[in-house]
């Protein structure tokens, strides 16, 4: 049963990604932005996500069907470590030094403090 929930959670995370991502970098090609704010993006709500979702388990509110479903399923398939790397790492060949530093930072701090604002949130409703 679990893997059919991750399954499902996939079926709309993957292409909710592919999706932003296009978004994004439609929006970046009118700019000289460099970083990849696609993926940025991706990982930041997933990290949203999956705080809420983390909050909302402690306090009880959520069964594990849910956290299987959104968390491992939807989440794993929204979010993408791999680029992450991969875009950081073309950056930094490319001569954009700073520019990868700044994508692993800004990555990071957004991501944590997402995460963070998530698990406030749950328990502000449930805690």
């Amino acid at each position: 049963m679990n893997w059919l929930l991750v399954v499902l959670g996939a079926m709309v995370g993957a292409p909710l990604r592919y999706l932003t991502d296009r978004a994004m970098q439609a929006g970046q090609a009118r700019t000289d932005a460099v970083l990849p704010w696609g993926t940025f993006t991706v990982n930041v709500l997933g990290s949203l996500v999956l705080g809420l979702l983390t909050g909302a388990a402690a306090a009880g509110a959520t069964s594990s069907h849910v956290q299987v479903l959104v968390g491992t399923g939807f989440c794993g398939a929204l979010t993408t470590y791999s680029t992450f790397s991969y875009e950081t790492l073309r950056l930094y060949e490319t001569g954009n030094r700073w520019s990868a530093a700044a994508n692993v930072a800004v990555t990071l701090a957004a991501g944590l403090a997402a995460a963070f604002a998530g698990a406030g949130l749950a328990d502000a409703f449930w805690g």
